[in-house]
Order: structure tokens, then C-alpha cells, then sequence
């Protein structure tokens, strides 16, 4: 008898033929192989000789080996034709840190990949949860790297907080309360909003001698909170009393990314240290804009008229960047390039799988790419 879990993975694929009789059974069944990843290792073992075809040329064996990762959960492929995987889609959305670039460094082979990309006719458009640039500031830094990309085909957290601000209908007269960085305040000017805080707020310090009274705007009508270097006590504290005592003051979030890559030789704590300090005053969860809620992603779909299941989300982070593409419905391809490492994607207790995984970029150059 076919397990529930395989059967539903079987059933998905467009290529399926099950002959039916008094009860279900295994015969003239075809999978893709992002179908048969899916499948676990009892799922594979429980299978007929003969029962199952795999529309791949890929041995049945080593696809077998591959579809468990001891937690249940099937465990990725490496990607092994990336040619298949171009043609599949219209659209392919790149993370940068970590992925175009680690710090000020881009990494070797992208310049390649990305002509590659836009000769064979595929938008490309470049996804970043970091907030500290605008989406100008971001193209200038594309260019001081020598990549040519257009100010509309970048989506910083920066932009999708104040776009998110424009899509509730934020109002005019109301103010918002920065903590984060100039990429923040410029996208928010750029939209039309009122607000304060943000680096003027980095030198002020809080005197707690007896009797001090923090006054907080009562205009903010929510605080936005990024990564931000000069992040002190008054920003949480006013922060903090703008969102438990202004009425509605929305609480919002660019990213809550661990670490990040300001620079090519360390990791280094990211946004979601900054929000931790509001959620943990407050009490309350942030709206959060940037990957991987799906916000930007349906930005992204409606802007260019994309269908989702015709876009690759490439990314070097879990939770994040994959778990934004699948909670989107796209493809995804995992590179090792950045945060992930292959240990941490093959740890039976790492819940998400991306479709693919590869070592970098430009192993979308080529059509066989070598085992990472």
C-alpha cells in the first residue's frame, strides 16, 4: 500500500497515471524529481520494483539515497542541471548578501551569471532584507561593483516598509518613529510620510537620575525598526512607549535576520537583535515586511505581472530567502555562499529543503554542475 505522504506527493505531479482498481495501487506512476525528493526514506523503501518511473536521467538509487535526511523531511539535491531549471522559469529573484556579494566584495562568477540570465530573456530582480540603503543607494553600490541593475529591479526592506505604510493607507498627519538607518528615512521621504528618530537619535542618552520622564511623540502612529549601528537605550525606550501608549501605533519590522554581512571576514548580528529589544519591551510581535513574510514577494508578482510558480527565489538563507520562496510558491535554489553550509541544510533537524542547493551562482553557468 503507498503511504499517505507519497501518495499526496505523487498526486501533485502533473505526469501521474494511477490505474485503479477495488484499491489503490502502485503502477504507471511518473515523478519529477523535485516530486520524488519529496518523499522520505520509508516512502521510497515501501515502493514496488517496477511501480515508479522518474522522469530524470538521474539513477533511481542515488535519487533514493538523497530522500531522507533522517528527520522526515526529504532532503535536497544538488543542483544537476541548471539548464532545466533556467528554462523552467520567467523570472529569477537574487538575495545579495551572501549571494552577489559578501560585505563590499562580490563574489566570483555573479557578472557572468547574471549576463547569462538576461541573454536567454529572464527578469531579474534582487531581494535584500537590509534596510540600511535605499533602493538608490543600492544601485549606486550595484555599480560601484560593476553590475548594471535598474533602481526598479531592487526590493530592499528599506522600500517594502514604506510600501507597506502606502498599501494600509497609513495616514498623512501621522508620524513614524525610526529605528534603523538613512535607507529607511529616504524611502519613507520618498513616500511621503513624516518621521523622526533614526541616526539624529544615535547620541542621545537617557540621564536616569530620580523622577525622569521619557516623553514620547503622541503623532507616531508606528515605529519601524531595521538594523541600526548606533542603536541605544533612548531609541528603545522611545520605541517602546510610542508602541504601548499611542493608540494603533503599529509595530513593524524590515527583517528579523540573525546575522548579517557587513563585512567579508565575520558574521555579525543582524535586524533581528534590534527588533528582539522591541518584542521583548512590548510585549507584542512586529509586522514584519521583508523575508519571509510574503509582502515583497506579492510586490513583486504585481509590479511585473508574474506568475509566482514562473519565478526561482535564490538565496544562502533558510529561513529566510528559501522559506520566502516557498511560502510564495516558487522554486528554490540554496547556495552556499553565505550563512548556510552544507552541514547545517543536511542537520536532521533542519526543516526546510529548497528544491536545489548548489556552491554559488555561476553554477548556473554550466549544465552539469559538479557535486558540492
Amino acid at each position: 500500500m503507498f503511504s499517505k505522504g507519497a501518495m499526496v506527493a505523487a498526486t501533485a505531479t502533473s505526469a501521474l497515471c494511477i490505474r485503479q482498481h477495488n484499491r489503490p495501487s502502485l503502477h504507471n506512476i511518473t515523478l519529477s524529481p523535485s516530486s520524488f525528493n519529496r518523499l522520505n526514506t520509508s516512502q521510497v523503501a515501501s515502493l514496488k520494483p517496477g511501480a515508479l518511473r522518474v522522469s530524470s536521467s538521474r539513477p533511481i538509487s542515488a535519487m533514493a539515497n538523497a530522500a531522507g535526511n533522517g528527520s522526515g523531511k526529504a532532503a535536497a539535491p544538488v543542483l544537476s542541471d541548471a539548464e532545466e531549471l533556467i528554462n523552467s522559469v520567467e523570472t529569477f529573484i537574487f538575495d545579495c548578501d551572501g549571494v552577489i556579494w559578501k560585505g563590499d566584495s562580490l563574489i566570483a562568477g555573479v557578472p557572468e551569471t547574471l549576463d547569462m540570465l538576461r541573454s536567454k530573456g529572464k527578469r531579474l530582480v534582487f531581494v535584500t532584507n537590509n534596510s540600511t540603503k535605499s533602493r538608490k543607494q543600492y544601485g549606486k553600490k550595484f555599480e560601484t561593483l560593476g553590475l548594471t541593475v535598474g533602481e526598479e529591479e531592487i526590493f530592499a526592506s528599506s522600500f517594502a516598509a514604506a510600501a507597506y505604510l502606502k498599501s494600509i493607507d497609513f495616514p498623512q498627519d501621522k508620524k513614524v518613529y525610526v529605528i534603523g538607518e538613512v535607507g529607511i528615512l529616504k524611502e519613507l521621504e520618498l513616500a511621503g510620510f513624516k518621521y523622526l528618530g533614526g541616526p539624529d537619535d544615535g547620541d542621545r542618552r537617557i540621564e536616569l537620575k530620580p523622577g525622569f520622564l521619557l516623553e514620547q511623540d503622541k503623532e507616531v502612529g508606528a515605529v519601524v525598526v531595521g538594523f541600526d549601528r548606533y542603536v541605544n537605550y533612548y531609541k528603545i525606550q522611545y520605541g517602546t512607549l510610542c508602541i504601548r501608549e499611542n493608540p494603533g501605533c503599529l509595530f513593524i519590522a524590515t527583517n528579523c535576520d540573525a546575522v548579517t554581512h557587513l563585512t567579508d571576514a565575520q558574521e555579525w548580528a543582524g535586524g533581528g537583535s534590534m527588533v528582539g529589544a522591541l518584542r521583548g519591551s512590548t510585549q507584542k510581535d512586529p509586522i514584519v515586511v521583508g523575508k519571509p513574510s510574503t509582502f515583497m514577494m506579492d510586490y513583486v508578482s504585481k509590479k511585473f505581472q508574474i506568475s509566482k510558480s514562473q519565478i526561482c527565489m535564490v538565496g544562502d538563507r533558510l529561513d529566510t530567502d528559501i522559506l520566502f520562496g516557498q511560502n510564495g510558491g516558487c522554486k528554490t535554489l540554496l547556495v552556499l555562499s553565505g550563512v548556510t553550509t552544507l552541514p547545517m541544510l543536511q542537520n536532521p533537524s533542519n526543516s526546510i529543503q529548497p528544491d536545489f542547493y548548489t556552491n554559488k551562482v555561476s553554477d548556473l553557468l554550466i549544465k552539469k554542475a559538479a557535486n558540492v
